[in-house]
């Protein structure tokens, strides 16, 4: 394993684990021009800032394309890298490695993506990762020991489509206890209505990788008609929101219904029909391309990536989202990943400077601590 150079925020993350012992067609850059539809940001200048987001500081430098990030008990988190290394931050701001994960092809947008912890753990020493293989993107589950080893990867959703772009990532535990799969298109739009493929869709499974039971398909399919699904975030209602990738003109948030159809490649953004259920919000790529997603200080959070910003949209309850409200824009660059931090109080943020598309600065990647006030 390669030697560490990050740097940290001790006092910070000191303090954080204490509290919390208890894209364009080209891919995801979304660099093409677009229309935009309501509610979104207006054209030009954002609307004024709603919560005060805090003065971000570092929380660690020197990561390869961080990418997923699951928070352990005792303050410290795992961190995937897109190359398949999962480094361990320290909760005093130390990073180490802990493990490369088998199998990893990190071409193009492809490479060791989301991590999510067994909502069991430490009884059940589990963390969950989406990654690429040279034959299609996969779902693992390795043993996390409390020497800090990786265990072998097992199999538990595999045969989703991959390719250079379109490779979704992310995966998270819903609060009923199932793992939610966001997968992408694979650069083959019609996968995205087919409901017999796993490309272009949000997946539900057990533990062990089954359909819930309750699929509205008796398949592992929750939704289909994505592009690309990179963010997913819950509100305390327990309603779902994704993001997703656009192709030439709008990005979207969407309220997650089991069974719904929405509606690419046939439709991009609302007005579709009947037939497709149309996003809550959406912007035109070069403002967004969003990828995470979090839920925090009553609005759901989303990174940007082409739009270089990190979007607020309040939570206005029974599924409804109000006007975003952009911060941080153009001060961090490409941004990949937000989660709420350890213990409350603020956003972790993780930066994708180093992904190809970037312009890296001294230091990147990095992960910083957002404040909310």
């Amino acid at each position: 394993m390669r030697p560490r150079n990050a740097t940290t925020a001790a006092r910070l993350l000191a303090a954080a684990s204490a509290l919390s012992l208890a894209a364009a067609c080209s891919g995801e850059g979304g660099e093409d021009p677009g229309g935009g539809a309501p509610p979104s940001a207006e054209d030009g200048d954002p609307a004024p800032e709603q919560l005060d987001a805090g003065t971000p500081e570092t929380v660690a430098t020197g990561l390869e394309v961080p990418w997923g990030i699951a928070h352990l008990p005792d303050g410290s988190a795992l961190v995937s890298e897109r190359d398949g290394e999962i480094v361990r931050l320290a909760a005093n701001g130390d990073t180490s490695s802990v493990g490369e994960v088998e199998g990893v092809d990190a071409t193009g947008e492809g490479g060791l993506l989301g991590l999510a912890l067994d909502p069991a753990f430490p009884n059940e020493p589990y963390v969950y990762a989406y990654l690429t293989t040279d034959a299609d993107n996969r779902v693992v589950r390795m043993e996390y020991g409390a020497d800090g080893g990786l265990g072998e990867p097992e199999v538990l959703v595999e045969g989703i489509p991959s390719a250079g772009n379109h490779n979704g990532g992310r995966i998270a535990f819903g609060p009923d206890g199932f793992l939610y799969v966001a997968t992408g298109d694979g650069g083959r739009p019609g996968l995205a209505q087919d409901r017999d493929s796993l490309g272009g869709k949000i997946l539900r499974v057990d533990r062990d990788g089954e359909p819930a039971e309750d699929n509205p398909f008796d398949s592992p399919v929750l939704s289909y008609g994505h592009r690309n699904v990179q963010g997913l975030a819950w509100d305390g209602e327990g309603n779902l929101y994704a993001t997703e990738f656009g192709q030439d003109r709008l990005d979207e948030v969407n309220l997650i219904e089991p069974g719904a159809n929405y509606g690419w490649p046939e439709v991009e953004g609302p007005g579709g029909g009947e037939e497709y259920t149309d996003p809550l919000v959406t912007w035109e790529p070069d403002e967004a391309s969003p990828s995470g997603a979090a839920v925090a200080g009553g609005s759901l959070w989303v990174a940007g990536l082409a739009g270089e910003r990190l979007w607020e949209i309040p939570l206005e309850g029974d599924g409804e989202l109000g006007e975003p409200v952009a911060h941080l824009t153009g001060e961090y660059g490409r941004l990949r990943t937000v989660l709420p931090a350890p213990g409350g109080g603020g956003l972790w943020v993780a930066t994708s400077n180093l992904d190809g598309r970037g312009d890296p600065a001294e230091g990147d990647d990095r992960i910083l601590h957002v404040p909310l006030e």
